[in-house]
């Protein structure tokens, strides 16, 4: 009988632990699967990377919507995606210098914006609430920001989902675009669940959260502007010192005369001949020049560095404007620190928020004071270099920037502009997020390829220092994270070129992508830039790879990079290519230059003149009666295989809908199909799955049964 009564006491002492550990098993799990974020629909549909996507963009005044694209202001239309028809969705046009380059170009083909929700609150696309569409300017391999992000999911860094997409208008060809994961509230919530925290886009070039934002920006600022950055007062906006504006009005009509004339917008005057005195204002004599006696500038050659001084510049005694103690002028083409205030270097100022507009003014959820206050703590310790295990997500930061240093992308936040990153900060913790990679593999502003390839990933920030971006700076502030550092890129190089999965990433999207880039009326590049651009991509990558590898050798020794032309990917100055417009029938105008299905190179006004090009004469793409040789595989004429949704199905490209089937087609089997990529058996990044709790609480109920079983049968 006592016996009975211990088993009993046993057994009720079992089932109250198992209680407990269910309780915390349950809890757990759902909170670990929480924070971690979660599976979303869209993930497995549309940012399925094995296929091209299609897109039809239904409006009924299109040509009225993209003339007005450069108000970035939200448009109705019906979105046919894969074939599932979504109405009444928000479209507008996005982008930075993009929008007024493409302008300027005669090209119509912006980047767009879907907004799901726009006009009907609660509307995604399977819980996608933005979708980027981005028009791959400036990008001749069609697929620098596609491979960035790929790469940055895969080893670790959260980034958001991207896949191609064959747009069509009214069901008439458009172009082929990189659809991309907008970085809002749907990327929040599946990488980071209940857990998201605040976000921002720090960006003091006027690129950062608004539309609107950067449109005016040109390479000229640039140039012009970053000479005067080094000591930009702390949490101000770059702008030229106001005695520098105030003495270039001296020379010409005002200070923007004189800038246009540095910009190249504008001629310099022409100079008269006659006598000259520099110190008395005069004017450009002909005649004989000696710098060092003050004299006259001549007709003829002139150069100052092989006899004396560059002469006064005319007019009133002009000071030379205070550069904050610098002694030198910094070099325009790499010496620039950056544009940038100290607010988007992620530096601390003070503990006023009003510094950190650049940061606060772009914040992408809602803020309160706590929250402000909050972020300046973390930044404060940051830029000192404390408590870094607190205030970073180290290993997410490190994964960001190891794969970032690899790239090198000068249009960055190690860059002299300092944008186009994300800043997230939960519980004080900070994290990298990225975006806007078209511009990397050194093709900001079209590098000379041997600098770029061995460049160093221990110091790769534009012209200063590491310390000058704690984000980075924190990593080489101590020996065991530099080491760390060290040690995930070995593993980077190791997963990517140990059996060439970068290399065959890049073939197999080139080899996925070409029958659209063949046919996209569009693009700001040809077919054979698009092939020379991919194969100089390889290349760049595979070279640097090596040089990587030296560096963590301790091999001081450079790669050589042969003939490899860096501009050849597309550049900053690039992307001039086609562009047209159309009106609401579906007809279509060509406004530049463009490739025609053979691929012969057109003239603006899509005439075909009889001028010989490489021995190919003739007025006409016709083959066969005009004599043209055209290469064999433009004779073959292989029409794209059919996309997903343009079978007929659900949708039809004469404009008719049947019925919203609600699901994906499923019918894509002509496809070409990319291979999968995807690293296997890669580290886990979350700590208890949902799958896993559920399996856990499964086994403690089990136990919880047969307990009460035994504790039955012995009453």
């Amino acid at each position: 009988m006592s016996t009975s009564r211990h088993f009993d006491k046993i057994c009720v002492a079992v089932i109250a632990v198992v209680l407990v550990l269910t309780a915390v098993v349950i809890g757990f799990g759902v909170a670990g699967s929480d924070a971690s974020g979660h599976d979303m629909g869209y993930e497995s549909r549309l940012f399925d990377t094995s296929a091209v996507h299609t897109i039809d963009i239904v409006m009924e005044d299109w040509d009225s919507f993209i003339e007005t694209c450069e108000n970035e202001e939200y448009s109705a239309c019906t979105a046919v995606i894969d074939g599932e028809k979504y109405s009444n969705i928000g479209i507008r046009a996005k982008g930075n210098t993009s929008l007024s380059s493409v302008k300027a170009m005669g090209s119509q083909r912006y980047s767009f914006k879907l907004e799901f929700d726009q006009y009907e609150e609660g509307r995604s696309y399977y819980g996608l609430d933005k979708l980027c569409l981005n028009n791959l300017i400036q990008d001749n391999t069609m697929m620098k920001d596609y491979i960035v992000y790929t790469l940055m999911n895969e080893f670790g860094a959260d980034a958001p989902l991207c896949s191609f997409s064959f747009i069509t208008v009214n069901g008439e060809d458009w172009g082929l675009y990189l659809a991309v994961e907008g970085v809002e509230d749907s990327f929040l919530e599946r990488n980071y669940g209940s857990e998201s925290g605040e976000l921002y886009k720090p960006d003091s070039m006027s690129f950062g959260g608004g539309r609107g934002n950067g449109k005016d920006f040109s390479m000229d600022d640039l140039e012009f502007g970053d000479v005067f950055t080094e000591n930009t007062p702390q949490g101000e906006q770059q702008t030229l010192p106001e005695q520098f504006t105030d003495n270039i009005s001296q020379i010409g009509e005002t200070a923007q005369d004189m800038q246009g004339i540095l910009s190249g917008k504008e001629q310099m005057p022409q100079m008269p001949d006659g006598d000259f005195n520099p110190s008395q204002g005069g004017l450009m004599p002909g005649g004989d020049f000696n710098p060092s006696q003050g004299g006259l500038m001549p007709d003829g050659d002139f150069n100052p560095s092989q006899d004396g001084q560059m002469p006064q510049i005319p007019g009133n005694n002009i000071e030379v404007p205070n550069m904050g103690g610098a002694t030198e002028m910094p070099s325009v083409s790499g010496g620039m620190s950056g544009m940038g205030s100290d607010d988007v270097k992620l530096k601390y100022i003070d503990d006023n928020p009003d510094s950190y507009a650049n940061i606060f003014d772009n914040a992408k959820t809602d803020i309160s004071s706590a929250d402000k206050k909050r972020l300046i703590a973390s930044l404060k310790k940051l830029s000192g270099y404390e408590d870094i295990e607190n205030v970073v997500d180290t290993d997410e930061v490190m994964r960001y920037f190891v794969v970032h240093n690899f790239v090198c992308n000068g249009d960055s936040y190690t860059g002299s502009m300092i944008h186009n990153y994300y800043l997230r900060e939960s519980d004080g913790v900070l994290s990298m997020i990225p975006w806007d990679y078209n511009l990397a593999f050194g093709t900001f502003q079209g590098n000379q390829a041997s600098s770029v390839v061995n460049s160093s990933i221990d110091s790769p920030v534009s012209g200063g220092s590491t310390d000058d971006r704690p984000m980075l700076g924190w990593i080489f502030s101590d020996e065991a994270y530099t080491d760390q550092y060290h040690e995930l890129f070995s593993d980077f190089i190791e997963l990517y070129f140990s059996d060439g999965e970068l290399e065959k990433l890049i073939n197999d999207t080139a080899e996925l992508i070409r029958p659209y880039v063949e046919k996209d009326p569009t693009k700001f590049c040809t077919s054979d830039e698009f092939e020379k651009g991919a194969e100089a991509l390889a290349s760049f990558v595979s070279l640097r790879a090596e040089a990587v590898s030296r560096q963590l050798e301790g091999d001081s020794s450079k790669v050589d990079t042969g003939s490899l032309n860096i501009s050849d990917m597309g550049t900053m100055n690039s992307g001039a290519g086609g562009g047209f417009s159309s009106n609401t029938s579906g007809n279509m105008s060509f406004t530049g230059p463009w490739e025609d299905s053979q691929g012969m190179k057109l003239p603006v006004d899509g005439s075909i003149d009889n001028q010989s090009a490489d021995g190919i004469t003739g007025a006409t793409p016709d083959t066969e009666s005009s004599g043209i040789q055209l290469p064999e595989e433009f004779k073959q004429n292989d029409t794209p295989p059919v996309m997903p949704g343009s079978n007929g199905n659900e949708y039809n490209n004469s404009g008719g809908f049947n019925q919203d089937s609600g699901q994906s087609n499923e019918n894509s089997s002509s496809i070409p199909q990319k291979p999968n990529n995807a690293i296997e058996n890669k580290e886990s990044y979350t700590s208890v799955s949902s799958d896993s709790a559920i399996i856990l609480t499964a086994v403690s109920v089990a136990i919880l049964v047969v307990g009460l079983i035994i504790v039955i049968k012995k009453k």
